[in-house]
């Protein structure tokens, strides 16, 4: 987003902040001189970079006053100097970001030859690795980012660029590709070539979270023309985008697709919660447009995803996981970033739908940061509470397995939306879930809700406005000094790696860069929403909502041996061993099971042994089927 350099009325100039703070650092200095109660800064002895404690009774204070002042003088010119180099960090990186972005756009693009108009290419790296093709999930990313300027009043320059890229996926979503045509799944192509001509090549397709984030997009837009009166373009141009991409979440949501770093094929939590996110604000957009019954459909289709979102939760380890399959952790930037592009500033901080302040997201958040402190070499001296660079995932291989310039931004735009919130609500709420987050900035601080009238509401806000800048800083630090940001640093010395001028990696820092700044888009219907009693996970796409499939496998086993079957879709456990499903044994050495599937779903599937708590996988590659439409089939497998 543009943000607006000018110092608004409620944010100090430097000299004046840093007044403040000495003046408000000298108040509890003489408090504790003159009365002995030990309330100081802990890490005046322990050098803990947030903490606030307590010092030993027998501490001398006579001795050690004009020290420890000096102390909370150089403290607060840290933090100060800190700040100034964000500050001097965004307002440089800003418009060569919303230069970079801009350079990646077809037609006139000046790094995006060949781009058709309104195509956004992810970079213009051809080779190691070849990145100049065009992504339904960057484009929607990066023009939800633009919308959200244009709508904003921050860019009214805009309006052609943005035109241009409805006409441009009025044009893809009917291209034919190897995902199907525009009815038959085609929507769920990830990728196409930068002329909007199909791309034929292997991949890992279909990929569920486009059509979610490109309604979005569209909706933004679709909204503030209607405001607008401009009713009839919306309804000719626009909409019938939207609704192709709404119908495609309606009837695929429950099914699994590769996640959004096209790796994994199960059900992912980023793309869960982009689905739901798209159906509710389609809901209010097609009652706007006088459509109650689509609005109906979407209404009763968010519910079901929003009540599958949930599942998400690991309640032991407090954090979301984030995808259902591929044998990884779970700890991946998916989860920060679904919560900032699901951010609704009137939801507060509400849990069910994971809003940046939320007890879970901030769990999740500081879940997902510490598995990146001990497996880069640029983050090892760094204290165990302070920021530092983070990746996709921490058992990320690809490239190297480095830090990415968007996801360490992504951290730094969820807490600046989590401050956004309590600087709204007055104030800061602890729980059980979230006290790790927050102890990590105040080791006494307990559970509770915290006005803004309260000390521990100021130090814990100004602790994470430092925590998320310093994210920043780290961006800053590897950012080489003509601002081009890559896809990812390297994780022994920082400097650039992969993709050059990833557009992605340029929405991400304006999109922070906002965050900071306070700039917020309309809300989207997130405040107030209930979990359903009960929840479905059958869509609406009409007709059969399943088909009876019958598996097969001949397989001989020892006494107290079993055969399980697990798969990639929700069906069937999403690649779960511990929840895979038992076949019977009635017609041993044949084991079977007859299960409800949904129609014309592509799935991969295996079978497994388990034997006195062991698990035995029967060999690669593994095995595939597409449900029929209607009806019923039967699999007749052997074990290999």
């Amino acid at each position: 987003m543009m943000v607006n350099h000018t110092p608004s009325p409620t944010r100090r100039r430097p000299y004046a902040r840093l007044a403040h703070l000495i003046l408000f650092l000298s108040v509890p200095i003489a408090f504790l001189y003159f009365s002995g109660i030990p309330l100081i800064v802990r890490s005046a002895l322990y050098g803990d970079k947030y903490s606030i404690g307590t010092f030993d009774s027998n501490f001398d204070l006579t001795t050690n006053m004009r020290a420890l002042f000096v102390y909370c003088l150089s403290l607060s010119a840290s933090v100060w100097a800190q700040s100034s180099i964000v500050d001097a960090y965004v307002a440089s990186e800003s418009p060569i970001a919303k230069a970079g972005v801009l350079a990646n756009i077809g037609p006139s693009g000046s790094k995006s030859a060949g781009a058709k108009a309104g195509v956004v290419i992810a970079s213009p790296s051809t080779s190691d690795p070849n990145y100049l093709y065009t992504w339904t999930r960057d484009s929607s990313l990066v023009f939800k980012a633009l919308i959200d300027q244009y709508t904003l009043g921050l860019d009214t320059t805009l309006r052609t660029e943005i035109d241009n890229f409805v006409t441009a996926e009025a044009a893809v979503q009917q291209v034919s590709n190897p995902s199907g045509t525009v009815s038959t799944g085609g929507l769920g192509e990830p990728k196409f070539n930068i002329d909007l001509s199909a791309f034929t090549g292997d991949w890992g397709r279909p990929q569920r979270d486009g059509p979610a984030l490109r309604a979005t997009a569209l909706i933004t837009y679709a909204n503030w023309l209607i405001a607008g009166g401009n009713t009839s373009y919306v309804s000719n141009t626009v909409w019938p985008i939207i609704e192709l991409d709404l119908g495609y979440v309606v009837t695929s949501w429950n099914q699994t697709g590769f996640d959004l770093w096209e790796e994994i094929s199960s059900s992912s939590f980023f793309t869960t919660a982009v689905q739901h996110r798209s159906l509710r604000e389609g809901a209010t957009l097609a009652t706007a447009l006088g459509d109650q019954s689509l609005a109906t459909q979407y209404s009763t289709q968010a519910d079901n995803v929003l009540c599958f979102l949930q599942s998400y939760w690991n309640p032991t380890s407090l954090f979301m996981t984030s995808n259902t399959g591929g044998g990884r952790s779970g700890k991946d930037a998916n989860t920060a970033l679904a919560s900032i592009h699901t951010f609704d500033p009137a939801a507060g901080c509400d849990a069910v739908t994971f809003q940046p302040c939320s007890d879970k997201a901030l769990s999740s958040l500081k879940v997902y940061v510490d598995a990146f402190r001990s497996i880069y070499t640029i983050n090892s001296g760094i204290a165990s509470n302070a920021a530092v660079a983070t990746g996709r995932y921490p058992e990320d291989v690809y490239m190297g397995g480095n830090p990415w310039y968007l996801t360490t931004a992504a951290v730094a735009e969820q807490l600046y939306d989590a401050i956004i919130v309590w600087k709204r609500t007055e104030s800061i709420e602890v729980t059980s879930i979230s006290l790790a987050f927050f102890q990590q900035f105040s080791s006494s601080v307990t559970a509770g809700v915290y006005a803004s009238s309260t000390t521990t509401y100021s130090d814990l806000l100004a602790a994470v406005q430092t925590f998320a800048d310093d994210f920043l800083a780290i961006n800053a630090k590897y950012t080489p000094s003509g601002g081009g940001l890559a896809e990812q640093f390297s994780r022994s010395n920082g400097a650039p790696l992969s993709a050059i001028d990833l557009t992605w990696s340029y929405a991400a820092a304006l999109t922070a860069f906002g965050a900071r700044a306070g700039v917020v888009s309309a809300s989207w219907g997130a405040s107030g929403l209930k979990v359903p009693s009960s929840c479905s996970t059958n869509s609406g796409g009409g007709g059969e909502s399943t088909v009876s499939i019958t598996f097969n496998e001949y397989a001989t086993t020892v006494f107290g041996e079993n055969i399980y079957l697990t798969g990639s879709i929700y069906a069937l456990q999403d690649w779960s061993t511990s929840t895979a499903i038992l076949l019977s044994a009635d017609k041993y050495p044949t084991w079977s099971i007859t299960l409800d599937l949904p129609p014309s779903t592509f799935f991969q599937y295996k079978y497994i042994r388990k034997f006195n708590g062991v698990v035995t996988w029967e060999s690669d590659p593994n095995r595939q089927f597409t449900t029929p439409a209607s009806g019923s089939s039967v699999i007749n497998d052997s074990w290999r």
